[in-house]
């Protein structure tokens, strides 16, 4: 059975309207701001997770034990130049 013409213009503006509403959509979702709110939020989500949580503060404490081994390391080097630069001078 063959369509009638004012069914498929009805179809096609139809058709038309759902297209122009998803990229609507499409357009909208990929906005840089709503990209950036959207990498927040989840961030924010991931972070209140307590085993993210225990993840950070186990590599933080790793930084803060690694740049105190170097602060440490260093002034015992400090002090070693000090000494061996008293021991040439004859002080």
């Amino acid at each position: 059975m063959a369509r009638n013409i004012d069914d498929i213009q009805r179809e096609i503006e139809r058709t038309r309207g759902q297209l122009a509403s998803t990229l609507d959509q499409l357009a909208e979702r990929t906005r840089p701001a709503n990209l950036v709110d959207d990498a927040k939020q989840s961030a924010t989500d991931k972070l209140r997770d307590p085993k993210v949580q225990a993840i950070v503060a186990g590599v933080a404490a790793v930084v803060v034990a690694g740049i105190a081994f170097s602060i440490s390391k260093s002034r015992k080097r400090s002090k070693d130049l000090e000494t061996l630069q008293k021991l040439l001078s004859g002080e």
